[in-house]
């Protein structure tokens, strides 16, 4: 049996979770595990420099895809029983060189008609982001089958310094000598074996209809509704700003800087009043709020 890795790791976070996942796999002697890293032509740095890191967003959020090392012959000539994605989130949205394979020829030659599971690593904000990806496997006919989602557990806030502390210097360190580590904890990472161990269940059996609710009692996904709330409504505002940047180029280094600061104020001034306010909102709303975890913690 052939299981393909489809990934994308700036830092090295989200290998060290597929890595953790595929785990029980690699040590089954019937099943091959092939790992497909995607590399854009000119690699984005890590650590981030202020500017590269703005400069992604406009295209990222709409999805304009940059070019991306083709994928190797001896991957595209295999059939594989399941394919595992694995994928960062900027500006919540799809990492752009994830979103460049998928607009690429070798997605539907790899993914068509094929088992996929999806594997995120992230800061917290996530929904948004698989709505879009899930859009673009329905249009090459791939079968989506599970979804695993690693996050900070931080409070939003404390996980912003944090993380941009990580992309800028590189170092994951306790900023300030107080804060936590940032990013997903190596006993999250460490523990994703037991959700390989599942996938490996099913993956004997080809019994595939069950496979999310399983991965739900390990604790795959966990959805906060005032996240998902906020996401939703700051993704329509981050396109706004994308298309007014994209469509500006002789202004695009100015409309980048005011959006930084824009961006800065969202974060530390609003995004604490629109959680308390969507908080509200699913008290009042409790069927709504269920309907709306329901919809990112399994199949839609």
């Amino acid at each position: 049996m052939k299981v393909l890795v489809i990934y994308y790791s700036q830092s090295g976070q989200l290998k060290s979770i597929l890595d953790s996942i595929c785990n029980p796999l690699i040590n089954e002697p019937y099943i091959q595990v092939d790992y497909y890293a995607i590399k854009p032509i000119n690699p984005h740095p890590f650590p981030w420099q202020s500017k590269s890191f703005f400069n992604v967003f406009p295209e990222t959020v709409l999805e304009i895809p940059e070019d991306i090392e083709p994928c190797p012959p001896e991957i595209l000539k295999k059939s594989y029983d399941l394919i595992i994605l694995g994928y960062p989130i900027w500006y919540l949205s799809i990492a752009l060189p994830i979103l460049s394979f998928l607009k690429s020829d070798a997605t539907k030659m790899l993914l068509k008609n094929k088992k996929v599971i999806t594997v995120i690593g992230c800061r917290n904000m996530w929904t948004q982001a698989q709505d879009k990806l899930i859009s673009h496997l329905k249009q090459i006919s791939a079968d989506w089958i599970g979804n695993i989602v690693l996050k900070d557990r931080h409070s939003n806030l404390i996980s912003v310094v944090t993380i941009v502390d990580w992309m800028f210097s590189g170092i994951k360190r306790r900023k300030y000598g107080l804060l936590p580590l940032p990013g997903v904890s190596q006993n999250d990472i460490k523990n994703c074996s037991k959700f390989g161990e599942r996938i490996l269940i099913h993956l004997k059996n080809n019994t595939w209809r069950n496979l999310q609710s399983d991965l739900l009692k390990l604790g795959a996904v966990e959805t906060n509704f005032s996240l998902a709330k906020i996401e939703s409504t700051a993704s329509k505002i981050f396109n706004k700003w994308a298309t007014i940047i994209h469509k500006t180029p002789s202004k695009r280094n100015l409309l980048l800087k005011i959006f930084k600061i824009y961006l800065q104020i969202v974060i530390f001034l609003l995004s604490p009043i629109f959680n308390f306010f969507y908080y509200l909102c699913g008290l009042v709303n409790p069927s709504y709020t269920k309907k709306t975890i329901k919809k990112y913690n399994g199949i839609y």
